[in-house]
């Protein structure tokens, strides 16, 4: 059984909103176990004996069939998760900046992503993996930011998705405690 954390794009959102007991209830129902949503902006810790990909394909097919929408996730082991926040040298906040993840479940678009925030007047961002890339947004104004505009664009929203360093840290911690309990 492995322990995989679950980033869902565009709920609670421009229209699709679930709530997250609803949301666990449906995955229950799947190949899933010991799934845990944390927070209300699609984040889910859970259990699986299917692989990455195959978790991937059964949380799409169920978003789709009990929610009724287009659904893409991105999933990452708990290891993965933990790998990822431990290489983001930028700090969680200060006052004058936020840090994000973007997460890909395609790397070219990421690859894509990345080349065009790198050509970004003033863009800090690292590339943190295959998967995720890190960046900073001025605190308050993150939506306005160049690097948040550009990720907005509709050709990344089935492959791509942003959590803050906050999140993510949380994320982490609740797929840590996932895979301790499990054994």
């Amino acid at each position: 059984m492995t322990s995989y954390a679950v980033f869902l794009r565009g709920i609670n959102v421009g229209g699709i909103n679930i709530k997250m007991a609803d949301l666990k209830q449906a995955l229950k129902a799947g190949p899933f176990t010991e799934v845990k949503t944390l927070l209300a902006s699609g984040n889910v810790v859970l259990a699986s004996d299917l692989g990455p990909a195959a978790v991937k394909e059964e949380f799409e097919a169920t978003l789709r069939e009990s929610f009724g929408y287009d659904a893409w996730v991105v999933v990452l082991t708990a290891d993965r998760v933990s790998e990822l926040v431990a290489a983001c040298r930028y700090p969680a906040d200060d006052k004058s900046t936020h840090t994000y993840l973007t997460l890909a479940s395609d790397t070219a678009a990421l690859d894509e992503l990345f080349a065009m925030g790198k050509a970004l007047d003033g863009a800090q961002q690292e590339r943190l993996g295959p998967e995720a890339m890190a960046w900073l947004a001025p605190a308050g104004g993150t939506l306005e930011s160049p690097f948040s505009k550009l990720s907005a664009k509709p050709k990344y929203k089935a492959s791509t998705t942003t959590r803050n360093l906050r999140t993510m840290i949380k994320v982490r911690d609740a797929a840590a405690a996932l895979e301790a309990a499990a054994g």
